[in-house]
Order: structure tokens, then C-alpha cells, then sequence
């Protein structure tokens, strides 16, 4: 009892399947480095100078990092950080400087 399914006797070489190679792109080249995101370090350095500014420009910066994939995410949200704390700071400062005032209205004449 023999099967040809066991014993498979060998094709000739015009009948063999022909290998499947798989599929293989042509060399491009290592990918483009992203570079940091610009609006992200002028947020940055804003955030110092202009608080206001620089949120706006941390939060545009965060925006366009999602959609690119660009790199500066933390130079971004650093920018946020760093200008809501200059302006809480502000504000604690104002509030103190206005009750100081205010504690001593005989040492300020106008």
C-alpha cells in the first residue's frame, strides 16, 4: 500500500513552483531626524519674558507636536508650567504687596 502523497516523486525543473520571494521596498534611505518644534522653544523662552504669550504658544506648540510628531513636547509643556507659575506668583506677590500697603496707611503719604 503505497500513497503518492508519501513518497512524492520530484517535478521536473520546468514544473517546480517558482519561489516566493517576499516582497522588498527599494532602499530609501534612514528616515528625516524630526527636529524640535519651533513654536515650542519660543514658548519656552516667551514664558520667561511674556507669560501670557508663552501658554499660548506652549499650548499651539502641544497642538502641532500631536499632529507632526515632531519632538519638543516637554519644552512645551514646560512653557505652560512655567507661565502659570509666574503669573500665580504674581498675584501672590500683588496680594501681599497690597496688604502690606494697606496694614500701614500711615507710612505711605500721598
Amino acid at each position: 500500500m503505497s500513497d503518492s502523497n508519501l513518497n512524492p516523486q520530484p517535478l521536473p525543473p520546468e514544473q517546480q513552483p517558482q519561489s516566493q520571494q517576499p516582497y522588498q521596498q527599494p532602499y530609501q534611505g534612514a528616515p528625516a531626524a524630526r527636529g524640535y518644534n519651533t513654536m515650542a522653544i519660543v514658548g519656552f523662552i516667551l514664558a520667561f519674558f511674556v507669560n501670557i504669550v508663552g501658554i499660548i504658544l506652549g499650548f499651539v506648540a502641544l497642538s502641532q507636536i500631536k499632529r507632526t510628531g515632531e519632538q519638543g513636547r516637554g519644552l512645551a509643556i514646560a512653557a505652560i508650567i512655567i507661565g502659570f507659575a509666574e503669573i500665580i506668583i504674581g498675584i501672590i506677590f500683588f496680594v501681599i504687596l497690597v496688604a502690606v500697603v494697606a496694614a500701614n496707611p500711615n507710612t505711605y503719604t500721598y
